[in-house]
């Protein structure tokens, strides 16, 4: 479904980037994309922050300012940082792929490994409207995701991750993942959906999309429509270690979804709680469970390809 479809000149756009992303190859393609604007006629601003904070502030103050475009280039994380900033603010979100997962631009289309393919999408101006997810922790606190929130074992990995110092990059990931698999056991959750309809089960895992997929392509929801207003919820029913084994390839194709320990539902909006376990989306940390989600209809203008 696509609420709305637009085209509109770009003429001035703040870039925000990540010198980390991708072992740092986010700062080459900076360069390469923001001299392929220029080349279009566009007025450019290069944002990059101290920190996540700063970012931040830099980001907010850009969309507040006379811009027709926030450009985040690095990966899901610093999109998800520039959509705290542009949630309803009307000034349109353009992508430049440089992280790992790239799930954002996987879902609108966006070339990858391309910088300047990339600013040509951007360039051309044309626009969708689509939907944003509004997450809120215990303290309260409300913050916004693009793609798809996980919680159970893979964030319980996530976690694990982020506590390593070595090895470096994806291997890490996969050491933690095997770590995780080691220590399996079934995880109770509670899930309140938006008709009053309460879901207890053990799960493996919660993921719930407004996109398709996390972790660089996983098809996780694989029906999810970033237009239609509703949260496409997949719950991994508990499983033994070695079924979850086979099992973890098919999410990739998201034929996962057939398996008789998978159960799917959708609503728009979820509470969902499990003692233990925090809550990630776009590949960051949101807030410990439980948490509050609620669908933001039409809260993103994204530029897409032609």
């Amino acid at each position: 479904m696509s609420r709305t479809e637009g085209t509109g000149p770009i003429r001035r756009a703040a870039v925000l980037v990540n010198p980390a992303a991708d072992a740092g190859h986010a700062t080459q393609a900076a360069g390469r994309a923001v001299d392929r604007l220029r080349e279009h006629g566009i007025a450019v601003t290069r944002l990059e922050g101290a920190d996540a904070a700063d970012s931040g502030r830099l980001a907010h103050e850009a969309v507040a300012g006379d811009i027709d475009a926030l450009i985040a280039i690095g990966g899901d994380g610093m999109i998800n940082l520039a959509l705290q900033a542009l949630a309803g603010s009307g000034v349109a979100l353009g992508i430049v792929p440089a992280g790992t997962g790239n799930d954002h631009a996987r879902a609108y289309g966006i070339p990858l490994g391309d910088p300047r393919q990339a600013a040509d999408v951007i360039a051309a101006g044309r626009t969708r409207t689509v939907d944003l997810v509004e997450v809120t922790g215990p303290d309260g606190t409300g913050r916004h995701f693009g793609t798809v929130l996980a919680a159970g074992f893979d964030s319980l990995v996530t976690d694990r991750a982020n506590r390593m110092t070595w090895p470096r990059g994806r291997m890490r990931y996969n050491v933690a993942m095997v770590a995780e698999l080691a220590r399996l056991r079934p995880l109770p959750f509670r899930l309140v959906l938006d008709d009053g309809t309460v879901l207890e089960r053990d799960l493996t895992l919660a993921a719930i999309g407004n996109t398709r997929s996390y972790g660089g392509g996983m098809a996780v929801c694989p029906q999810a429509d970033p237009a239609d207003g509703l949260l496409d919820v997949t719950l991994v029913h508990a499983m033994p270690r070695r079924t979850l084994v086979r099992f973890f390839p098919t999410v990739f194709k998201g034929t996962h979804i057939h398996h008789q320990k998978v159960e799917t539902v959708r609503t728009a909006s979820l509470r969902i709680e499990s003692a233990g376990i925090s809550a990630y989306a776009d590949g960051e940390p949101m807030a410990p469970l439980p948490v509050e989600l609620a669908v933001r209809p039409g809260a993103l203008r994204v530029i897409v390809p032609g």
